[in-house]
This record gives structure tokens, sequence and C-alpha cells, in this order.
């Protein structure tokens, strides 16, 4: 079983806690021990946003704020491979060959950013099509994906499942909600759909949470079915 698993900054990183990086790092090596081929994609977080709020005032553009917050993702995927020991490739991955090629050795493999204008949601849908991942895995803030941003609309709804037009319908309409956001972005929802990939979206702030989700289907967060999708036999026990 091949998978991907997306770690947003403010989950692993949203401060210098190397205890809540190790416990990101089992996760990861627990899925290893089971047979899962591994590939992360960590994000940015709080502290690239700082970066880029600083650099914005003075007077970097677009590209070079991008920029900035790609160096900052793979600082953060430096911390998860360091404590990740002698089953990942030392090296972050800058560009999917690079990962693709440490996850057929065996390794796991880590990367940050690639390319300005796309976020660390849109690297991780794509490294999955990539390397024809059975399962994509967001660990992220919120526990899965709602029908508005959760954090300004006490009435948003939680989807339990949803077909993948379905999540770009429903990103599409966060993302023109002035100052709301949403669990993924608009870019990575139409690769999922391009990729008929099978997704889940969690709360990953425990990572323990993640273990069970993957192996066997099991979690609180949201089930992105692809069209004509039957239940993966990987969790058939």
């Amino acid at each position: 079983m091949r998978v991907v698993i997306s770690i947003g900054g403010s989950v692993l990183a949203p401060d210098l806690d190397s205890e809540r990086v190790e416990a990101h790092a089992s996760v990861v090596e627990a899925l290893a021990r089971e047979g899962c081929e591994i590939g992360a994609v960590v994000g940015g977080g709080g502290v690239a946003r700082d970066y880029i709020g600083a650099a914005r005032d003075l007077g970097a553009n677009e590209v070079q704020l991008d920029q900035i917050g790609i160096d900052v993702t793979r600082i953060n995927a430096r911390l998860l491979i360091a404590a990740l020991g002698s089953q990942v490739d030392p090296k972050v991955a800058h560009d999917y060959e690079e990962a693709g090629d440490a996850i057929r050795r065996g390794d796991i493999s880590v990367m940050g950013g690639v390319m300005p204008g796309q976020t660390t949601d849109a690297v991780a849908a794509a490294f999955a099509e990539y390397v024809d991942a059975d399962l994509l895995v967001y660990a992220t803030s919120v526990n899965g994906v709602f029908s508005a941003d959760p954090k300004s609309d006490p009435d948003a709804t939680k989807f339990e499942e949803m077909a993948a037009g379905e999540l770009v319908d429903v990103i599409a309409d966060i993302e023109m909600s002035a100052g709301s956001s949403a669990p993924v972005d608009l870019l990575a929802a139409k690769l999922i759909e391009r990729a008929k990939m099978r997704t889940i979206v969690l709360d990953g702030t425990d990572p323990s949470r993640i273990e069970p989700a993957v192996l066997r289907g099991e979690h609180s967060g949201t089930d992105i079915i692809p069209e004509g999708g039957d239940e993966p036999t990987y969790w058939a026990q």
C-alpha cells in the first residue's frame, strides 16, 4: 500500500516542540513497519506566515514571498527527517521525480513546497498522483471538510463522505468567502478529482489518529471517494 500524508505546518510545528515532531515520525515509522510505502509533504504553518508577512512589509514581490514559504516548508521537512532515522531519504525531495525515486528505493520520502504559486496541499495531491498512491491523507487542524469555514461559521456542517467533484464545489465556495479558509485548497481538490484519488481529511493535531485511518479507514474526518470507487481492498480485514 502506497500512501502520501500531507502534514500541515501548523499541525507538525506550530512551535518548536521536538516531542510533537517525534510523535508524527512515530506514526510514519509504524505505518512503514506495517508495509506501507510512505511519502510525506510538510507545510509551512504559522512560521511561514510570519516570514512572509515580514518580507511583504519589506517590499518582496509575490514570487519572492512564495519562495520564502517554500524554504520554511523544507526546514519543517528537515525536522521530520531528523526524527525518522535510517528509514528515510536524508534529503528533502525538491521535486516529484526525486520523491518518487526515493519511494521506489524503499525509503520514506519527505518534501515541502516545490514551486511558487502552489501550496503544499497541491504538492501532496500531485505527489500522490505521480507515484500512483493508493491513499492520500491530509492531516490538518480541522476534523474534515465542512460546508463552510467552521472557524467563522458556527452553522457549518461536516461531510462524513463526499465525491471529489463535490469537494471541488465546496472548496470553491469557501475560497470565495472573504477571510475563510478551507482544509485543502482548490487546486488540490481539482487534482484529487482528476487523479480519482481516494483521500481522507482529518484532524492531525493528534498524530495517533493517522495510523487507524490509513490501515483500516477508521477516522472521524471526511472520506473523499472517487467516482465509481469501491471499498479499498487494503481495508478488507
